[in-house]
């Protein structure tokens, strides 16, 4: 790791041209780990300017050649996943367990799976279709692609964003957050090495004032963003009407619904997974618990004991089940929050853990006790706390599952399976578990309703977002 990084712009590391440096920190010490450049206008533009006189011969390329350079991509990555597990892991707090087994393989399928659609464009069901013999346009690349990603999954999405962009000849721009911004750089060496042509792939580093800057430049052509509402709305605010391509996926607050027939002990260590996998950093969580009156407290219990299990510490060793906060902004929102249950009438309750005396840490937590009014029941605490309400009928249950801003994803745990339709048909969220949580595969689409926003990501769904069709 290097002690301080400039942007990756034409296919070359470089300086900021502004004097402003941010630092990245290792959120399980609060120790600076790097400097990185805060990108000014200037820099985007470069990198916007790159990434434009890249487009013409990277869009003119058959298919086949550029699944070449994905294929090639995706093969590095595997071979220089512990690498970029501990890097990730380092740079966000997540534990390692998480980034080896979970992320990077899912960042590898990602360009695979994308680089197996770049010559079978025509035959995706966009535009003209070959097979039917009928005219008109065949799907075309929309130009350059502005990427703003999150830090609760560093590489992840940086593979949802860039690789249906590159398989669909489109060249990019891509923004990592500024707490993590280490994976992102470092994919930049794998481009790179993979000898794709310069200027395919920009990377510009900075807070949000550079986000700001890459969303609305006049060059871009499309705009992809992953992170909060309010910088998701601003954004739609700034392109309503102009000619740029968008799409959002936001904020949630998923319901994980538990039915009185389901196996509990299945049930148990699919609320665990949806809620402090990634210490509740994801967007899709099952954050808000709804079990069946009947069987609430049998649930409770069973659930409270599995979490006395889990261990909270350093994120490098392999035994760890809950990592670091990633910031201390994160972790002063999580703790207001909790703080806000308790003071509206929640019962708080987490196991005994001793947590670290450096760095940013929270304990597994689940309130009792909640209704739906609280704001710990309607908020994104983007944490790991749990909030568990109560129903009695499957129609209540969806009541209560959809009275939220949010539509971007939910659990139904039952043996029966009419009830799984019954209950997902009637669920407004993007993504529908059933029996499982966060699972999550390349050619399944992922994205929301309502204010989670909009746009598909993954699957044959996400090369329509950088398609002229």
């Amino acid at each position: 790791m290097a002690s301080r990084y400039g942007h990756f712009i034409n296919g070359e590391a470089v300086e900021g041209s502004g004097r402003e440096t941010l630092t990245t920190v290792d959120p399980a010490t609060g120790l600076p780990l790097a400097e990185f450049a805060q990108g000014t206008a200037k820099d985007v533009d470069r990198a916007v300017r790159a990434a434009r006189a890249a487009f013409p011969d990277w869009s003119g390329l058959p298919g086949a050649e550029r699944a070449k350079y994905l294929f090639r991509i995706a093969r590095i990555i595997q071979e220089r996943s512990r690498e970029l597990a501990v890097l990730e892991s380092i740079d966000n707090g997540k534990p390692i367990r998480e980034t080896r087994d979970v992320d990077l393989p899912l960042v590898a399928a990602h360009f695979f799976y994308y680089a197996g659609w770049a010559d079978k464009l025509e035959y995706a069901g966009f535009g003209r279709s070959t097979t039917a013999g009928t005219s008109g346009a065949g799907p075309r690349p929309l130009g350059v692609a502005a990427q703003v990603i999150p830090w609760n999954f560093p590489l992840l999405m940086l593979a949802w964003k860039i690789a249906p962009a590159l398989a669909t000849g489109n060249t990019v721009v891509l923004k990592p957050a500024e707490t993590t911004p280490l994976t992102a750089l470092r994919f930049a060496e794998i481009c790179r090495q993979a000898g794709l042509p310069r200027g395919v792939v920009n990377i510009v580093t900075g807070d949000g004032r550079t986000g700001a800057a890459l969303t609305a430049h006049p060059g871009v052509d499309k705009v992809a963003f992953t992170g909060s509402t309010e910088v998701g709305r601003s954004i739609a605010r700034s392109l309503a009407g102009s000619r740029v391509r968008l799409s959002l996926e936001l904020g949630g607050k998923a319901a994980n619904i538990v039915y009185d027939d389901a196996p509990i002990d299945q049930a148990v260590e699919g609320i665990v997974d949806g809620i402090f996998f990634n210490q509740g950093q994801v967007c899709c969580a099952g954050s808000r618990l709804l079990v069946q009156e009947s069987v609430h407290d049998e649930v409770m219990e069973a659930l409270k004991r599995r979490m006395a299990t889990l261990r909270v510490g350093d994120p490098l060793d392999k035994n760890t089940d809950v990592g670091a906060i990633n910031s201390a902004a994160q972790l002063a929102r999580i703790r207001e929050l909790a703080d806000a249950g308790e003071a509206e009438g929640a019962q708080r309750w987490s196991p005994d853990c001793e947590l670290p005396a450096t760095g940013y840490w929270f304990a597994p937590t689940v309130f009792t006790g909640v209704s739906a009014t609280h704001r710990i029941a309607r908020e994104e605490i983007f944490g790991p706390v749990l909030s568990v309400l109560t129903f009695r009928t499957p129609e209540e249950a969806v009541a209560k599952a959809n009275n939220t801003p949010y539509g971007l994803s939910a659990g139904v745990w039952t043996e029966k399976g009419s009830r799984i339709l019954w209950t997902a048909a009637r669920l407004r969220a993007g993504v529908v578990w059933s029996n499982t949580f966060n699972k999550f595969d390349p050619t399944s689409p992922f994205g929301g309703y309502k204010e989670s926003g909009y746009g598909r990501e993954g699957g044959r769904h996400g090369l329509e977002a950088y398609l002229d069709v």
